[in-house]
């Protein structure tokens, strides 16, 4: 005869695969996480009376928000039970991991003042490479870049981009604006009548999600065409 106690909490092993954090976050994606189960993954296992799940909702009921997590010293967080300093250095490192890339992304994002800066940004990698390559600069508000998003590779002279695989990343990063980018290996920039159409085809798509499309810049040996400075959109 086994006897269960009524104070048995089961592991994360043993709960269903749908509501473990790891699992959840590699079917999809660590944006559809909530804060609790970041912080679990970050704590890795629990004690022998909580599971890690329990652990980072008692870290996040005492210090109530992201915020103050992170200016808590290492012997704050060690307070809680079950943590300890080997759990609490680990958010504590990931953490200020975090605070830093902050700061480095805001101070080093590019802005897009011209043709001239969309160009520089890419120019030597794509100037020499033998198939067309499609991409996208993703921009916020402030015409910054907070991305750049390899949207497909074509051929030696053509690229077929669907206006799905263009704005998908754009929407998960809430960007503001796109600028279009791709290069001709010929080393000529002159746009063909596709890329005419695939630009328009695209900035109609765009005007429908909410995401404007402001250039179109086509990448040749060490020169450019901007869509825009050329007036075609």
């Amino acid at each position: 005869m086994h006897v269960v106690s009524i104070n048995y909490r089961p592991t994360i092993k043993e709960l269903p695969e749908d509501i473990r954090p790891r699992e959840r976050l590699l079917k999809e994606g660590a944006e559809a996480l909530s804060d609790v189960e970041l912080l679990a993954i970050l704590l890795r296992t629990g004690s022998r009376a909580t599971t890690a799940l329990d652990l980072a909702s008692l870290l996040m009921v005492r210090f109530k928000n992201l915020h103050r997590l992170v200016d808590a010293a290492v012997e704050e967080l060690s307070d809680v039970k079950g943590v300890g300093p080997a759990k609490a250095s680990q958010v504590k490192a990931a953490l200020e991991l975090a605070r830093r890339l902050a700061q480095f992304s805001e101070a080093s994002r590019p802005v897009i003042k011209s043709p001239n800066d969309a160009a520089a940004l890419v120019m030597e990698e794509m100037r020499h490479l033998d198939r067309e390559h499609f991409r996208a600069l993703l921009l916020n508000t402030k015409n910054q870049v907070i991305g750049t998003d390899k949207v497909s590779v074509g051929t030696l002279n053509s690229s077929t981009v669907h206006p799905r695989e263009l704005f998908r990343n754009a929407i998960r990063r809430s960007a503001a604006s796109l600028i279009l980018v791709h290069n001709h290996p010929s080393g000529d920039p002159a746009p063909s009548r596709e890329d005419l159409d695939i630009t328009r085809r695209l900035i109609e798509a765009g005007k429908i999600i909410g995401i404007e499309i402001l250039d179109h810049i086509i990448i040749g040996d060490n020169r450019f065409i901007s869509f825009k400075a050329k007036e075609l959109i």
